[in-house]
């Protein structure tokens, strides 16, 4: 039997969590599953300016921010620590934590292209003012892939 590849998209919100239990609750048991958890940021730009007052307050504020992504990377290693000692077994976790070149559903969607995931597990927002300028990923995501089965949380 092939290997059953399920994308779960990790965004540190708190309707990430149940898209967790329904991939631990739902495919733990199974044998010959694959689930890798995906996280895209924001790349922090690099700056090389000649040294001054205000770019020093900007080379400080990028140095936060780095930590901050390391911090978040740091986050994601123990979610995926602590569900392979649950459940799932840690040669069946995948993780990709990378900087986003584009939207959420771009890199959802070529992420699918490159390594053709069976199922993807995506939540979905409440809020209805963020989609009305930004659009659902959820539903950018639905509308482009085929052949795909999309699982959405909400």
């Amino acid at each position: 039997m092939a290997i059953q590849k399920i994308l779960v998209a990790y965004n540190f919100a708190q309707l990430d969590q149940k898209a967790i239990e329904f991939v631990t609750t739902t495919f733990a048991h199974l044998d010959g599953v694959e689930i890798t958890f995906f996280h895209a940021y924001t790349p922090i730009p690099e700056i090389e300016t000649q040294p001054s007052v205000v770019t020093g307050k900007l080379k400080s504020s990028l140095s936060y921010l780095a930590q901050q992504v390391m911090q978040r990377e740091n986050d994601f290693k123990a979610i995926i620590d602590n569900l392979a000692t649950k459940d799932l077994a840690k040669c069946r976790i995948q993780t990709i934590f990378r900087p986003r070149k584009k939207d959420i559903a771009s890199e959802i969607i070529s992420l699918n292209h490159e390594t053709k995931f069976d199922a993807i597990v995506l939540n979905r927002k409440a809020s209805r003012v963020t989609r009305f300028f930004s659009g659902s990923v959820s539903h950018k995501v639905l509308m482009t892939l085929k052949d795909t089965t999309v699982c959405i949380v909400s």
